[in-house]
């Protein structure tokens, strides 16, 4: 039997394309190493998103396509991933014990962006990443009902807050600060400073996202995150109608000016399904969100149906990703996850932890 050698190797998983990516296997880097014992092959890849959910088909693509070749006995693949920090706004600096901020919003109220936002941040978790969330809404804080988090945050040093925990999860919002029913009765200038505390006075612990739950328009709070905080992407959430995807629209445009990159759109209530006779029927109009990715030139992450349990199982405080992890649209979640975190591994590496500082001293 003839032996196998690397370059064999290598040129099969040459043939294989990451979909995420849109790369091989060895375009986009992910192999890191080939190890070849008489008719035994290890492979080791390492991709720049998460994957825990489709790590073994995607170990089973590669296994199956390397046992083909003669002289291969067995075939042992490991997936595993490492989340690096991607560039931000050339002004900005990546924050320490984050990776990548990633922003999520909608032009308008309605459209379902916290709750997108709550069940992407669950689905990168789920897929094996370190994630957070920051409630930007100071106006109307939405994430701690959403995550079925209550009490305030403890400061161990009475200057900084710790971030509170729920569903595997680190979270900070004004709602933990203040009483459900209080009203925020601030100007703009103070909602800004509130937002820049909770962002930079919250001990994040080692997060490879923080995902940001922007409140809904283009003003102050939109502003001051695309100018002083380093947002690595962005996402944006519309639904179908056209009133919908004028607004959304802006908030693209938004963040083309500011210089941080749209990694995508999410069509929310794309469809309704009856719970009765399971008809399906586009309430909202049909192909908004197809329309908007194709006109801007950006990936459709996902559509998400009108469905009733998303609802309720964020209102009552576990959100859909957690409640109902084996079901149809946790997959979609998932799914978008994954799209998101790939779309972000493909942008330019933030490079400046990896450059000597250099110090001038007088001899």
């Amino acid at each position: 039997m003839a032996s196998v050698d690397k370059q064999q190797v290598e040129d099969v998983l040459k043939t294989l394309e990451d979909s995420y990516v849109g790369k091989n296997y060895v375009a986009s880097k992910a192999v890191k190493d080939i190890n070849i014992k008489g008719d035994q092959c290890t492979i080791e890849l390492e991709l720049g998103y998460p994957a825990k959910s489709i790590s073994e088909q995607i170990a089973a693509t590669v296994s199956a396509a390397v046992g083909k070749l003669e002289g291969v006995a067995s075939v042992d693949v490991k997936i595993g991933w490492k989340i690096q920090a991607h560039s931000v706004q050339k002004s900005l600096k990546p924050m320490e014990n984050i990776r990548n901020v990633i922003a999520v919003a909608s032009g308008k109220g309605g459209g379902g962006k916290s709750t997108t936002a709550v069940n992407l941040a669950l689905a990168l978790s789920a897929e094996g990443a370190k994630v957070g969330i920051l409630d930007a809404d100071i106006y109307g804080p939405s994430q701690p009902r959403m995550l079925g988090i209550s009490g305030q945050p403890e400061s161990t040093d009475g200057k900084t807050l710790e971030p509170m925990q729920g569903h595997g999860i680190q979270a900070m919002s004004i709602g933990f600060l203040i009483d459900e029913e209080t009203p925020m009765i601030w100007r703009g200038p103070m909602v800004t400073q509130a937002l820049e505390q909770l962002l930079n006075d919250t001990q994040w612990r080692d997060l490879d996202y923080l995902v940001v739950d922007l409140p809904p328009g283009t003003g102050d709070v939109q502003l001051t995150l695309a100018q002083k905080i380093p947002v690595s992407g962005a996402v944006i959430v519309t639904t179908p109608q056209d009133i919908a995807l004028l607004d959304a629209r802006k908030g693209l445009k938004m963040f083309e000016k500011v210089e941080v990159p749209v990694l995508g759109v999410v069509e929310n209530m794309s469809i309704h399904i009856c719970s009765k006779c399971q008809h399906e029927e586009p309430i909202f109009g049909t192909g908004g969100g197809v329309k908007m990715a194709e006109e801007y030139n950006v990936e459709l992450l996902g559509q998400l149906p009108l469905d009733m349990h998303i609802r309720e199982q964020a209102d009552g405080g576990e959100p859909t990703v957690n409640a109902m992890p084996d079901s149809r649209v946790t997959e979609i979640y998932k799914e978008i996850a994954r799209k998101t975190a790939a779309k972000l591994a493909a942008k330019s590496k933030d490079y400046s932890a990896k450059f000597p500082k250099i110090v001038i001293q007088n001899t």
